[in-house]
């Protein structure tokens, strides 16, 4: 079994699918209640997929209202999201090499991507990276490994125990894909808090999106000092 270029297993009506697509829009709102982002201001969307398996694929494209201002970034073609929202520009680009100068953006923005650009080396990149390029703030979000349900292949709690044992186990299960580094990584609050502490210029505030009371999400709002 492979999963979508999304690295979910889940068909498109499935109840997983339609929390996750909820999900999507209350982190949306909190991207622009904690942004607060302005008509003039551009913003650098990381992580858009060719898939669109769900209707929640590409959803900053779709719910963000000012897409002139948007360059939208992954290593997928993605290239249809001109097209399907006029104004939004497509730019091949890796989260952990962005091929934009220092401060390109006014605003960083990355759902559900940092737990799938490989181990801590390169998502401390990808943070370092998002920092980078940004005048303003960063909004990145990330499943809370700490979550009982793992959301890429709906099993419980067996991503819970030490990560080699999980990969070990996942590796002979339907979704052995997943059972790479390089595919899946989980993170922690304390794994993102550990990343921030490099980046003395930054205010950092790591927050969660909850599901039935239990952190399911981690939100990491980063504004520049």
């Amino acid at each position: 079994m492979e999963p979508n270029l999304q690295y979910n297993f889940a068909e498109p009506g499935a109840v997983s699918v339609r929390i996750a697509s909820a999900m999507r829009q209350r982190m949306f709102a909190r991207f622009m209640r904690e942004l607060v982002p302005k008509e003039n201001e551009t913003v650098l969307d990381i992580g858009v997929t060719a898939d669109e398996t769900y209707e929640s694929s590409n959803y900053f494209e779709a719910l963000y209202p000012y897409k002139h201002r948007i360059v939208a970034a992954g290593t997928d073609d993605a290239a249809f999201l001109e097209r399907k929202y006029p104004g939004v520009k497509f730019q091949h680009a890796d989260a952990c090499a962005l091929p934009f100068t220092d401060r390109s953006f006014d605003l960083v923005h990355s759902s559900a991507v940092w737990e799938h650009v490989g181990g801590e080396q390169n998502q401390a990149r990808m943070l370092s990276e998002c920092l980078r390029v940004a005048r303003r703030g960063v909004f990145l979000t990330t499943p809370n490994r700490w979550f009982p349900i793992e959301f890429h292949t709906r099993l419980p709690l067996l991503h819970w125990l030490p990560k080699p044992i999980f990969r070990a186990i996942l590796s002979k299960t339907p979704y052995a894909a997943l059972a790479n580094e390089a595919h899946l990584n989980l993170l922690t609050p304390a794994d993102v808090r550990r990343f921030t502490r490099r980046h003395s210029e930054w205010n950092f505030d790591i927050r969660a999106v909850r599901l039935v009371g239990w952190p399911s999400n981690i939100l990491l709002v980063a504004k520049r000092l």
